[in-house]
């Protein structure tokens, strides 16, 4: 699966620590992160995982602020996206916060899975349905499909 990671600064350390707790889930399914969290992922892993780290490629795209959260919402209409964990920081006000709105509605938009706190991130991640690719064990075309006419 393609599970999309992303941070606000003051949630990036908690991210971390999510991602470290849980690497034996995210083992083996491909990453895609946002700039500064997708460097700060990559090394939790590889502290974590060695030389195995390679079978959970973590790619990054820009830094949110600077475009990585639009990059992030193309993928998901793409198809590219199969979970977002979105840790945002619901107390401080971000310059791109139309960009964020955008993500967070586009991925609601095509029903993409979204956890924007550990909590709901630890639900997604112990959930049998990980495994799968959506639409393999559940069929959303009706609802996704609404959308698009």
């Amino acid at each position: 699966m393609n599970i999309a990671l992303v941070a606000h600064d003051n949630c990036k350390k908690d991210l971390v620590r999510w991602a470290r707790e849980h690497v034996r889930e995210l083992k083996g399914h491909r990453l895609i992160c946002t700039g500064t969290t997708g460097r700060l992922v990559r090394e939790a892993l590889h502290d974590l995982l060695g030389d195995e780290s390679p079978s959970t490629p973590v790619e990054c795209l820009k830094s949110g602020p600077l475009g990585g959260d639009l990059q992030m919402g193309s993928r998901i209409a793409e198809g590219q996206i199969d979970v977002l964990i979105f840790f945002w920081d619901p107390m401080q006000a971000q310059p791109h916060d139309v960009d964020v709105k955008a993500l967070l509605r586009i991925s609601n938009l095509y029903n993409i899975p979204t956890a924007c706190n550990v909590a709901t991130a630890n639900c997604l991640v112990s959930s049998p349905a990980l495994g799968e690719r959506p639409g393999s064990t559940y069929d959303f075309s009706e609802y996704t499909e609404r959308h698009l006419d």
